[in-house]
């Protein structure tokens, strides 16, 4: 749909040619930007939060070395939210967001790249309460929570790399 010469295209509607497909692309949805990424990261922290819950569903305590500070953060009053352990709902987002990041990144289907961000930045903001409640309040630092805290961020920051990647080539 090419503006044939001496017309103008209104402002703001942008026309992309597209590239045709080769024979080794044919039946290929293309890939989201940085959802490999995503997804491993993801997965990584859906590993972490399925130990603490194991752990927990088991009732013992997840091997934390010499600290001890797991023991201390699981049997604090913090360990649970409206009766659920904290690490059944770390849980629970991990497999959410596993599943995001492989729709956007086999699909790019940016519907689920948005719910991802979104659920993302309320995660870390529950993390970063959890952190506050470990340094400030248990006295107690648990290194998986630690792990889970750090997991949470950098999916957030890959997921909000991603979404900057893909505004971009969309306005471009």
């Amino acid at each position: 749909c090419r503006a044939r010469e001496g017309q103008r295209r209104p402002r703001g509607l942008a026309v992309r040619e597209h590239q045709p497909l080769t024979s080794a692309d044919a039946g290929r949805a293309p890939r989201g930007p940085l959802g490999l990424p995503l997804l491993l990261v993801t997965l990584a922290s859906a590993l972490v939060s399925g130990y603490l819950s194991l752990a927990r569903a088991l009732g013992e305590a997840a091997v934390c070395g010499p600290s001890r500070g797991c023991e201390t953060v699981a049997s604090s009053e913090y360990s649970e939210v409206l009766g659920i352990p904290v690490a059944f709902l770390g849980l629970g987002l991990s497999l959410v967001l596993l599943v995001l990041a492989g729709l956007w990144w086999l699909r790019r289907e940016r519907r689920a790249l948005l719910v991802a961000y979104g659920l993302l930045l309320l995660a870390t903001l529950g993390v970063a309460y959890l952190t506050y409640l470990e340094l400030f309040v248990i006295d107690a630092i648990c290194q998986w929570c630690v792990a889970s805290a750090i997991l949470m961020t950098l999916s957030l920051a890959v997921a909000a790399a991603r979404f900057t990647v893909t505004a971009a080539s969309e306005n471009s």
